[in-house]
C-alpha cells in the first residue's frame, strides 16, 4: 500500500501504477478502493483521465512505515537482515 501512495505523491493514473507496483488488475482495483475509502488516496479527473494523487494522511503513512523499517534495522547485526527486513515490507504493501 505504501509503494502505491509512494508511486502518486504527485498524481498518476491507474495504468501507471498497475505497472510500476507489478499489480494485476483486480489487485489495483482492490487496492485503489481501500486507500480512497481510508483517505490515504484521491481520484480526481483531469482532462478526462482519473488521476491518483496521494494525500497528506497518505504521506504521513509513507513516513510512519519508513519509521517503522528504520526502527526494526536498528537492532539488526548485519546489513543482510537489514536488507531482508526492507524487501519484505516493500514486498508486502
Amino acid at each position: 500500500m505504501a509503494e502505491i501512495v509512494d508511486i502518486a505523491k504527485k498524481g498518476t493514473s491507474k495504468t501507471h501504477i498497475m505497472f510500476k507496483a507489478n499489480l494485476s488488475f483486480n489487485q489495483l482495483n482492490q487496492y485503489l478502493e481501500l486507500l480512497i475509502q481510508t483517505g490515504l488516496l484521491e481520484k480526481t479527473k483531469n482532462e478526462r483521465k482519473e488521476i491518483y494523487i496521494a494525500t497528506q494522511k497518505g504521506l504521513e503513512f509513507m513516513e510512519k512505515q519508513c519509521q517503522i523499517i528504520s526502527f526494526l534495522n536498528e537492532d539488526l547485526p548485519n546489513k543482510t537482515l537489514k536488507n531482508n527486513v526492507k524487501t519484505f515490507f516493500q514486498q508486502n504493501t
